[in-house]
């Protein structure tokens, strides 16, 4: 059921359902831990799919196995297709009129504030040291600069995180 209330709240696509996530599983559910949503959020990035349905079946298949992630799937996904067929249904008849474009003009802010809070939050738990502070700025430079796969950036990442623990750099 809590996964069906995300998806039913899924506005402006898998990025956007990131805060809610994060409320629902870690904070009110207790489900997952910070650091469990974050590496789901970095492995969800990395795997074909939606971020948010993706993270939402690894919390499932963790709670409740293979019928758990199952389950999860459906219920973040299901409320977004009934949504979608029944928005696109009439979205065609009102697409045009000024208030339906004006309305999904500001929806599309919220979704970026949405998504910046997010963002926000992670940043905290996750740049926590000099080390981790680096590899930030170096992955922002390089997504702005150059025109290359996300994944390169989390294999890098990786990588990074790798070479730093092994030679006892950063926070313990």
């Amino acid at each position: 059921m809590t996964f069906a209330k995300i998806g039913s709240m899924m506005f402006g696509g898998g990025m956007a359902m990131l805060p809610l996530l994060q409320r629902e599983l870690v904070d009110n559910k207790k489900w997952v831990t910070e650091e469990e949503i974050l590496d789901y959020y970095a492995i969800g990035q990395c795997t074909p799919g939606i971020i948010a349905v993706n993270t939402a079946t690894f919390v499932g298949r963790k709670r409740k196995g293979l019928p758990g992630g199952i389950a999860a799937t459906l219920g973040v996904v299901f409320p977004s297709i009934v949504i979608i067929t029944i928005i696109a249904a009439f979205l065609s008849n009102f697409a045009d009129i000024k208030a339906v474009k004006d309305a999904f003009a500001a929806i599309r802010v919220c979704v970026c504030v949405l998504i910046l809070n997010s963002v926000i939050k992670l940043g905290k738990k996750t740049v926590v040291d000099a080390p981790t502070a680096v590899i930030f700025v170096l992955v922002v430079a390089g997504m702005l600069l150059l025109d290359v796969s996300p994944v390169l950036f989390v294999i890098g990442g990786a990588l990074c995180g790798i070479v730093i623990k092994s030679l006892g750099v950063g926070k313990k």
